[in-house]
């Protein structure tokens, strides 16, 4: 659904179906979708001109252009990225996207439900120096855990393997005092999706940054985040994505 809001094309009938009834009551999905993968793209690239090399992507979702390796690799050719999903349809799309390139972009099956299992991949271990400063990623992805999946305790346990330095890129879906993300949440309720959509409060979200600084310009909607000039979505009624990115001391 995401990449069909996106504009991209692997997405199956059944998720054009949803998707099109998820813009019945929230119109800006398709916008949100599209500031939010903008604050990704720019979010990635202030980690790599701050002077980080290392990128780990939870929740990949179905690659889409640019992703994480090509916006890190543009200013450092030698960065590298790691992609984890649990999702065998975008792990098949990843490693086709990825075969023949470098070996400094690798693809791993994980569940976001078990950071330790994540961590602990001795692929990641020999690809990843969690000694030296890293950004995680975790973009439109913990609005697709239930509170009984512990999403804080992903975020503890990643956060206590991080080195000093190191940077949370985050967004997550906005409960909205009108409503509207948790009608869009609702439609997947009833069609029985894969994942289901769990909008959070301002002051939920915030409490995933416990432990890092955020920095400027701090948790705000996904447009607000450093705009820049011509900035695809810039200016946007877009008020159902919030994002922020915080730094480990």
């Amino acid at each position: 659904m995401y990449d069909y809001f996106l504009g991209g094309r692997d997405n199956f009938a059944a998720d054009r179906e949803l998707a099109e009834q998820v813009l019945q009551v929230a119109p800006n999905a398709r916008t949100t979708a599209r500031a939010n993968r903008s604050f990704l793209v720019r979010a990635t690239e202030a980690m790599a001109q701050a002077g980080i090399r290392q990128f780990v992507d939870l929740g990949t979702g179905v690659p889409t252009s640019p992703n994480v390796h090509e916006v890190a690799q543009q200013i450092d050719p030698d960065a590298r990225v790691a992609y984890v999903d649990n999702d065998p349809i975008v792990l098949v799309h990843a490693r086709a996207l990825l075969s023949g390139i470098r070996s400094d972009v690798i693809t791993i099956d994980g569940d976001l439900r078990d950071p330790k299992g994540i961590l602990d991949h001795p692929k990641l271990g020999a690809h990843i120096d969690f000694a030296q400063p890293v950004a995680v990623l975790l973009v439109a992805v913990l609005h697709l855990l239930t509170d009984a999946d512990g999403p804080e305790r992903l975020v503890e346990t990643i956060r206590d393997r991080m080195a000093p330095g190191s940077h949370l890129i985050l967004s997550h879906l906005w409960d909205d005092p009108d409503g509207v993300a948790r009608a869009g949440a609702d439609k997947y309720a009833r069609r029985k999706a894969s994942a289901p959509v769990v909008p959070r409060t301002m002051e939920q979200i915030q409490r995933f940054f416990d432990g890092f600084e955020l920095i400027e310009p701090g948790l705000v909607y996904l447009d607000q985040w450093r705009p820049t000039e011509g900035m695809i979505n810039a200016g946007a009624d877009d008020r159902f994505g919030v994002c922020a990115v915080g730094r480990k001391a």
